[in-house]
C-alpha cells in the first residue's frame, strides 16, 4: 500500500490523509433519499398534496434516483482507490473505523426490533389473551424453511471468507468464484424469504406478532439485498483485478457487512423462529 502524501487542497500542505475532491453526491443522495421516503410514506398513507395524489410512480422515481446516486458515487470511490491510488495506510485505518461504527449503528436498529418483539412476547397484553404467539397465528416451523435459510447464510459466510483468503493469497480466479457463490447464495436466501412471505397466513397489519415478525425479518432481508449488491460490485472488481493482498479494503468491508448479516439472522432464527414460536 502506498504511503505517498496527498496534498490538502485547502492550504497546500502535505498530509498522510486523503482529501477528496468536492462531490455533489452527498447532497444529491440526501434529496434522493428524501424523495423516496416522503413519497413512500405519503403513498402508503394515501395522503394527497392538493389535487396531487402520490402513486408508485413517485416511489419508483425516488428509488431510481437512489440507485443512480449509489452507482455514480461508488464509481468515484473506486476511481479514487484503484485509479488514483489515493488511499494511504492512515486513510484505510480511518475507513475501517468508519465501517465498524456504521455496523454498530445498524446493530442498534435490530436492538429496537428485538426489544419490541421481547416486550410483546414476554409480557403479552389482554388484547392477545395473554398468550404468545397470539391465537389464530399459524407460525412458520423453525426447522423447516427457516432452518434451510440459516444454512444458506452460514454457507455464504464461509464463501465470502474463502474469497477474502483467496485475495490474500493472490488467487484472483478463486476469489471471483467464491464471491459469485456468495452472491448466488444471498439471492437464494432472498428468494426463500419471498416464498415464506408469500405463503404466510398473516399480514403486517394483522396484530403485534405479524408487525414485529415482518419488521425484524424484513429489515434483515433488506440488509441481505444490500449486501448482495455490495458483493456483486466486489465480484466485478475482483474480476478486473482491483483487489490485491495489500489493497482490498472494499472486499474486506463487504465481508464484515455480510458476517454482520449472518450473525443477526442467527439471533432472528433462535429468538423469533425457535423460541418465539414455542
Amino acid at each position: 500500500m502506498s504511503d505517498k502524501p496527498v496534498y490538502d487542497l485547502k492550504n497546500g500542505q502535505k498530509t498522510p490523509y486523503f482529501v477528496p475532491q468536492p462531490s455533489p453526491w452527498p447532497i444529491v443522495g440526501a434529496f434522493s433519499g428524501g424523495l423516496l421516503a416522503t413519497s413512500a410514506v405519503l403513498y402508503m398513507h394515501h395522503i394527497s398534496l392538493g389535487n396531487f395524489h402520490f402513486s408508485l410512480k413517485e416511489v419508483g422515481l425516488g428509488f431510481l434516483c437512489v440507485l443512480a446516486v449509489m452507482w455514480l458515487w461508488w464509481r468515484d470511490v473506486i476511481k479514487e482507490a484503484f485509479v488514483d491510488k489515493s488511499l494511504t495506510k492512515e486513510t484505510t485505518t480511518g475507513l475501517r473505523y468508519g465501517m465498524a461504527l456504521f455496523i454498530s449503528s445498524e446493530v442498534m436498529f435490530f436492538v429496537a426490533f428485538f426489544w419490541a418483539f421481547f416486550a410483546s412476547s414476554l409480557f403479552p397484553k389482554a388484547a392477545i389473551n395473554f398468550v404468545w404467539p397470539p391465537h389464530g397465528i399459524e407460525v412458520t416451523p423453525a426447522f423447516e424453511l427457516p432452518f434451510m435459510m440459516t444454512m444458506i447464510l452460514l454457507l455464504s459466510g464461509c464463501a465470502v471468507t474463502w474469497a477474502h483468503h483467496a485475495v490474500l493469497e493472490g488467487k484472483k480466479d478463486e476469489s471471483v468464484k467464491a464471491l459469485a457463490i456468495t452472491v448466488g447464495l444471498g439471492l437464494f436466501f432472498t428468494a426463500c424469504q419471498a416464498f415464506e412471505y408469500y405463503h404466510a397466513t398473516y399480514h403486517f397489519t394483522g396484530g403485534i406478532y405479524p408487525s414485529t415478525f415482518f419488521m425484524a425479518t424484513g429489515f434483515h432481508g433488506l440488509h441481505v439485498i444490500i449486501g448482495s449488491i455490495f458483493l456483486t460490485v466486489c465480484t466485478f472488481r475482483a474480476a478486473k483485478g482491483h483487489f490485491t493482498k495489500d489493497r482490498h479494503f472494499g472486499l474486506e468491508a463487504a465481508a464484515w457487512y455480510w458476517h454482520f448479516v449472518d450473525v443477526v439472522w442467527l439471533f432472528l432464527f433462535i429468538c423469533i423462529y425457535w423460541w418465539g414460536n414455542g
